[in-house]
């Protein structure tokens, strides 16, 4: 599993050629405004751009939106639920339970609805529900932003371990810390530019 990716995005953000293996996680820095959104979004096919993207070799531009998107999960940093129920939202709450369970997530919370849960709990619960469609490659915008100490560190502990299965991880974040706990590639943007440092 190779993603490759090279071009513009549609606010002129600049892309040089990049390629990351399956197994790689990727931290992606920069001011905010600066474009980390739109370039996960363009990787997701959800916003056009200019860019020239590729799975394993087959360009995104030649496979039908929801098949890639069912390939290339973009998780958004605020959740949008489908469902007023918090256990509506998962494809499976049974199989969901033990990772739910990881991240300290009490089962008893799927029962509430969605709006009563804090916004730590929204985000765990957002993340379950993308890795339970088991991706291959996951674009998460800002995934732990809203947890606290021990609930990240689970959670980064989660994605590794999807990565280590041989999935392709970029994510943003801002807290720098986060490169070095994920042993992860460092991408920032500078001066309108994805730079590899």
């Amino acid at each position: 599993m190779t993603l490759t990716l090279e071009g513009r995005t549609t606010t002129g953000l600049a892309v040089p050629p990049l390629v990351v293996p399956g197994g790689a996680v990727v931290c992606l820095t920069g001011p905010s405004g600066a474009g980390k959104t739109r370039l996960l979004r363009a990787i997701a096919d959800l916003d056009s751009s200019a860019l020239r993207i590729s799975l394993d070799g087959t360009a995104m531009a030649s496979v039908p939106a929801p098949t890639w998107r069912r390939r290339v999960a973009y998780l958004a940093p605020v959740p949008g639920w489908i469902a007023e129920r918090a256990g509506a939202n998962l494809a499976d709450e049974a199989a969901a339970t033990p990772l739910l369970a990881t991240l300290g997530f009490n089962q008893a919370l799927l029962s509430r609805p969605v709006r009563e849960l804090s916004t730590g709990q929204q985000q765990r619960l957002h993340l379950v529900r993308l890795l339970e469609r088991a991706p291959e490659v996951l674009l998460l915008d800002e995934p732990t932003s809203a947890l606290d100490p021990a609930v990240r560190d689970a959670a980064e502990a989660v994605i590794q371990a999807r990565a280590e299965t041989g999935a392709v991880v970029i994510l943003t974040t801002h807290d720098a810390t986060a490169i070095d706990r994920l042993g992860a590639r460092h991408w920032r943007i500078e001066d309108g530019e994805v730079v590899e440092a």
